[in-house]
């Protein structure tokens, strides 16, 4: 594997530009890695919280090591990994600190192994090789396609039990002592001890600390941000998310009097993260003083119920330019399927808040290939649509349904590529250019939803996958082997379609 003459001088300009980077030395150093790009990275408040909690604990500090922008588009260009800090080899570190937000980004982990000359799987490496440890958003749903290749995974909230685990590894030698010292903590999986058995997501005090992230820069895919976290988890139970409120005992709120003294006086940008943002009791309250202070405020989520003519009115001083929320289901008998609360009065006073607020456009999320669905739910989005469009742009961005673990959705089918296919395409032939519709790709989640129902298999298929070029044809054929090598082995999903 190639290494970058020029990843010395990217890695300097990129640090230069940073604001808030802790420089520290310690005894104990671990690579902290994210299998995506450095945009993503920076722009990840689960990551930099654990950056964060790393760097601050006693004794141990941690060096950012992250994806090659190229190698995202495509695998073979992933040059050997190397810590941004000190263009550190990634194999040199004791331990592999890696967060992984959803199934996609798996495959960066692996290449970025293979890069390092690291054996990716598990059970092949020895003394001699890291200690790879996982965590991140993908272990609240199905992390065991990530357990073919982490040693243990650090499972749901783990800003305060990563410290834990990494005492554990510092104070043992050799991988079975390392493998039997974590596997004794709490919320920790750890295949090779624990096969396919994960115990409970962890879950920080209810007295909620807002997370926040400590490194701004230019080069995030938001911008110098400052990132921080107003509420975590959801009162709400819609079927298809994980984060739903029987999830690590539902919503916790941040006081807005501790929001706002966390915020950096030189911030200029703030961002507040959240799965349901919009839910806080004093969110236009917490948008109007930031924007008070001239900064500009940016929201992770926005639920349509919630947005009246005050919040829209605060999210256009903290200079929002468009309106986003979710319509979720193409028809009101899908929202209803979904337990969601976006109603049409609600998407109506949505669109008439675009135009009063002067906002460029109206963006709706939804996605398609719902289980029950059929092309009437289309035709009646297409009307919906329309009717929305006589009164400000439209922009509708669409996702296939991909069924996940841990949620009342858990288990149904994939609709099929050319199912979703068909109706997007009856989707953007019925509204004939009266909106703009966008979607990710059929095939891709189609992908998602073989990990996000597997296991351990599915994730060593993504190895072979990979190291085939990481195409579409190579998901394919990976999957079929797997199946043909396998054919009675119990699964959740079937893979090939």
């Amino acid at each position: 594997m190639k290494t970058s003459p020029s990843f010395p001088a990217l890695a300097r300009a990129r640090l230069s530009d940073e604001i808030g980077r802790i420089d520290k030395q310690a005894p104990f150093n671990v690579a902290l890695l994210y299998p995506s790009p450095y945009a993503a990275a920076m722009s990840s408040l689960g990551y930099q919280r654990i950056y964060r909690a790393i760097m601050e604990a006693d004794g141990l500090a941690c060096e950012r090591v992250v994806l090659d922008d190229e190698a995202e588009k495509n695998l073979d260009t992933q040059t050997h990994p190397q810590s941004y800090e000190s263009q550190r080899p990634l194999e040199e570190f004791p331990v592999i600190a890696t967060s992984v937000a959803y199934e996609g980004e798996i495959a960066g982990l692996v290449k970025m192994l293979d890069a390092a000359a690291l054996p990716p799987l598990r059970e092949e490496r020895t003394d001699a090789h890291p200690f790879v440890i996982g965590g991140g958003p993908l272990t609240f749903s199905n992390p065991l396609p990530l357990g073919a290749f982490c040693d243990a995974i650090v499972m749901g909230e783990a800003e305060e039990l990563v410290i834990d685990v990494l005492r554990a590894v510092e104070g043992t030698s050799g991988r079975e002592a390392r493998l039997d010292a974590v596997a004794k903590l709490p919320h920790v999986f750890v295949p090779e001890r624990h096969g396919d058995v994960m115990p409970q997501v962890a879950k920080v005090d209810d007295a909620l600390i807002p997370a926040w992230a400590p490194i701004r820069t230019p080069h995030a895919v938001l911008r110098d941000m400052f990132l921080i976290e107003t509420e975590r988890g959801c009162s709400r139970g819609c079927k298809y998310c994980v984060m739903r409120r029987t999830t690590n005992g539902g919503m916790r709120i941040a006081p807005m009097e501790r929001i706002m003294e966390l915020v950096p006086a030189d911030a200029k940008r703030v961002g507040l993260v959240g799965a349901a943002v919009s839910d806080h009791p004093k969110i236009v309250d917490i948008i109007n003083a930031l924007a008070d202070d001239g900064r500009e405020v940016g929201l992770s989520s926005l639920r349509p119920d919630r947005l009246t003519d005050e919040f829209v009115g605060a999210l256009k001083r903290g200079g929002a330019r468009a309106l986003t929320t979710a319509m979720d289901g193409p028809s009101e008998r899908m929202r209803d399927m979904l337990d969601r609360r976006a109603r049409p009065k609600h998407l109506l006073k949505c669109i008439e808040l675009t135009r009063k607020h002067q906002m460029h456009h109206l963006k709706l999320y939804l996605m398609i290939g719902l289980p029950g669905e059929t092309d009437d739910d289309i035709q009646e989005c297409v009307a919906f649509v329309t009717e929305l469009s006589k009164v400000a742009p439209v922009a509708l961005g669409i996702a296939p349904f991909v069924s996940k673990r841990n949620t009342p959705l858990d288990g149904l089918p994939f609709a099929g590529v050319d199912v979703v296919e068909h109706r997007l395409d009856l989707l953007k032939r019925g509204l004939r250019g009266r909106a703009d519709v966008r979607s990710t790709s059929a095939k891709w989640a189609w992908v998602e939803w073989v990990l996000a129902q597997g296991g351990q298999e599915e994730g060593r298929a993504v190895l072979a996958a990979a190291r085939a070029g990481g195409k579409i044809g190579a998901y394919r054929a990976a999957f079929k082997e797997m199946e043909r090598k396998a054919p009675k082995r119990p699964r959740r999903a079937l893979a090939v379609v």
